[in-house]
Protein backbone atom coordinates (compact mmCIF):
# COMPACT_ATOMS: atom_id res chain seq x y z
CA UNK A 1 0.00 0.00 0.00
CA UNK A 2 1.49 3.34 -1.02
CA UNK A 3 1.88 6.31 1.28
CA UNK A 4 -1.08 8.26 -0.11
CA UNK A 5 -3.30 5.19 -0.22
CA UNK A 6 -2.47 4.47 3.42
CA UNK A 7 -3.17 8.09 4.40
CA UNK A 8 -6.53 8.02 2.60
CA UNK A 9 -7.44 4.73 4.25
CA UNK A 10 -6.46 6.14 7.64
CA UNK A 11 -8.78 9.13 7.18
CA UNK A 12 -11.59 6.82 6.06
CA UNK A 13 -11.01 4.61 9.10
CA UNK A 14 -11.04 7.66 11.39
CA UNK A 15 -14.36 8.78 9.90
CA UNK A 16 -16.02 5.34 10.02
CA UNK A 17 -14.41 3.74 13.08
CA UNK A 18 -13.38 6.72 15.18
CA UNK A 19 -10.14 6.68 17.11
CA UNK A 20 -11.29 4.79 20.16
CA UNK A 21 -12.59 1.43 21.17
CA UNK A 22 -14.18 0.30 17.90
CA UNK A 23 -11.13 1.29 15.86
CA UNK A 24 -8.89 -0.68 18.20
CA UNK A 25 -11.12 -3.77 17.94
CA UNK A 26 -11.05 -3.60 14.15
CA UNK A 27 -7.31 -2.95 13.94
CA UNK A 28 -6.54 -5.78 16.35
CA UNK A 29 -8.47 -8.22 14.19
CA UNK A 30 -6.69 -6.92 11.10
CA UNK A 31 -3.27 -7.38 12.76
CA UNK A 32 -4.22 -10.94 13.71
CA UNK A 33 -5.00 -11.69 10.07
CA UNK A 34 -1.66 -10.19 9.03
CA UNK A 35 0.13 -12.39 11.58
CA UNK A 36 -1.64 -15.50 10.33
CA UNK A 37 -0.64 -14.72 6.74
CA UNK A 38 2.96 -14.12 7.80
CA UNK A 39 3.03 -17.60 9.32
CA UNK A 40 1.94 -19.07 5.98
CA UNK A 41 5.09 -17.78 4.31
CA UNK A 42 7.26 -20.34 6.09
CA UNK A 43 5.15 -23.48 5.57
CA UNK A 44 7.06 -25.97 3.41
CA UNK A 45 4.62 -28.93 3.39
CA UNK A 46 2.34 -28.42 0.36
CA UNK A 47 -0.66 -30.26 1.79
CA UNK A 48 -0.46 -28.42 5.12
CA UNK A 49 0.01 -25.12 3.27
CA UNK A 50 -3.14 -25.75 1.23
CA UNK A 51 -5.15 -26.47 4.39
CA UNK A 52 -3.81 -23.38 6.15
CA UNK A 53 -4.52 -21.18 3.11
CA UNK A 54 -8.12 -22.39 3.09
CA UNK A 55 -8.48 -21.36 6.73
CA UNK A 56 -6.74 -18.05 5.94
CA UNK A 57 -9.25 -17.27 3.20
CA UNK A 58 -12.19 -18.01 5.49
CA UNK A 59 -10.72 -15.83 8.24
CA UNK A 60 -9.99 -13.02 5.78
CA UNK A 61 -13.65 -13.03 4.74
CA UNK A 62 -14.52 -12.18 8.36
CA UNK A 63 -12.66 -8.85 8.21
CA UNK A 64 -15.48 -7.19 6.27
CA UNK A 65 -18.01 -8.44 8.81
CA UNK A 66 -15.88 -7.23 11.72
CA UNK A 67 -15.54 -3.83 10.07
CA UNK A 68 -19.32 -3.62 9.53
CA UNK A 69 -19.94 -4.39 13.23
CA UNK A 70 -17.36 -1.82 14.33
CA UNK A 71 -18.70 0.87 11.97
CA UNK A 72 -22.25 0.33 13.21
CA UNK A 73 -21.12 0.25 16.84
CA UNK A 74 -19.23 3.53 16.30
CA UNK A 75 -22.35 5.03 14.73
CA UNK A 76 -24.50 4.03 17.72
CA UNK A 77 -21.99 4.67 20.49
CA UNK A 78 -19.17 6.88 19.21
CA UNK A 79 -15.87 6.21 20.92
CA UNK A 80 -12.77 8.33 20.99
CA UNK A 81 -11.39 6.65 24.11
CA UNK A 82 -11.33 3.25 25.74
CA UNK A 83 -14.55 3.44 27.74
CA UNK A 84 -16.86 0.56 26.85
CA UNK A 85 -20.47 1.69 26.35
CA UNK A 86 -22.78 -0.36 28.57
CA UNK A 87 -25.34 -1.12 25.88
CA UNK A 88 -22.69 -2.53 23.53
CA UNK A 89 -20.44 -4.17 26.10
CA UNK A 90 -21.38 -7.63 24.80
CA UNK A 91 -20.52 -6.61 21.25
CA UNK A 92 -17.13 -5.37 22.38
CA UNK A 93 -16.52 -8.51 24.44
CA UNK A 94 -17.28 -10.74 21.44
CA UNK A 95 -15.00 -8.69 19.17
CA UNK A 96 -12.24 -8.80 21.77
CA UNK A 97 -12.58 -12.57 22.10
CA UNK A 98 -12.51 -12.91 18.30
CA UNK A 99 -9.23 -10.96 18.19
CA UNK A 100 -7.75 -13.17 20.92
CA UNK A 101 -8.91 -16.33 19.19
CA UNK A 102 -7.45 -15.15 15.91
CA UNK A 103 -4.10 -14.63 17.63
CA UNK A 104 -4.18 -18.18 19.04
CA UNK A 105 -5.14 -19.47 15.59
CA UNK A 106 -2.03 -17.83 14.14
CA UNK A 107 -0.01 -19.30 16.99
CA UNK A 108 -1.36 -22.79 16.26
CA UNK A 109 -0.43 -22.38 12.60
CA UNK A 110 3.08 -21.29 13.62
CA UNK A 111 3.44 -24.39 15.79
CA UNK A 112 2.47 -26.58 12.83
CA UNK A 113 4.96 -24.76 10.64
CA UNK A 114 7.71 -25.61 13.10
CA UNK A 115 6.72 -29.28 13.35
CA UNK A 116 9.37 -31.75 12.27
CA UNK A 117 8.16 -34.32 9.76
CA UNK A 118 4.64 -34.83 8.45
CA UNK A 119 1.75 -33.57 10.57
CA UNK A 120 -0.62 -36.55 11.02
CA UNK A 121 -3.82 -34.56 11.57
CA UNK A 122 -3.03 -31.68 9.25
CA UNK A 123 -4.46 -28.35 10.24
CA UNK A 124 -7.16 -29.74 12.56
CA UNK A 125 -5.89 -27.75 15.56
CA UNK A 126 -5.86 -24.55 13.51
CA UNK A 127 -9.34 -25.26 12.16
CA UNK A 128 -10.63 -25.81 15.72
CA UNK A 129 -9.26 -22.47 16.86
CA UNK A 130 -10.57 -20.72 13.75
CA UNK A 131 -14.07 -22.04 14.51
CA UNK A 132 -14.11 -20.02 17.72
CA UNK A 133 -13.22 -16.88 15.72
CA UNK A 134 -16.21 -17.50 13.41
CA UNK A 135 -18.50 -18.06 16.41
CA UNK A 136 -17.36 -14.92 18.20
CA UNK A 137 -17.79 -12.70 15.14
CA UNK A 138 -21.28 -14.15 14.64
CA UNK A 139 -21.98 -13.49 18.34
CA UNK A 140 -20.92 -9.84 17.95
CA UNK A 141 -23.26 -9.49 14.97
CA UNK A 142 -26.11 -11.12 16.89
CA UNK A 143 -25.59 -8.88 19.90
CA UNK A 144 -25.58 -5.79 17.68
CA UNK A 145 -28.91 -6.85 16.13
CA UNK A 146 -30.37 -7.59 19.57
CA UNK A 147 -29.31 -4.15 20.79
CA UNK A 148 -31.00 -2.52 17.79
CA UNK A 149 -34.18 -4.53 18.41
CA UNK A 150 -34.11 -3.52 22.08
CA UNK A 151 -33.74 0.15 21.17
CA UNK A 152 -36.66 -0.06 18.76
CA UNK A 153 -38.81 -1.68 21.43
CA UNK A 154 -38.04 1.20 23.78
CA UNK A 155 -39.15 3.73 21.15
CA UNK A 156 -42.58 2.16 20.56
CA UNK A 157 -45.23 4.22 22.36
CA UNK A 158 -47.16 2.08 24.80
Amino acid sequence: MGFFTAARQGRKDDAELGKGLWRRAHDRFHRGLDRYHQVLEGVEDDQLYAELVEVANELAALLERVRAVCVEAQRRSPSEGLDIPGALAGVHRSLSKAGNSLATTAEAAAMLRLAVGPVPVGAASVRRRAESVFEQVADAERRLVEDAAGQQGENIPG
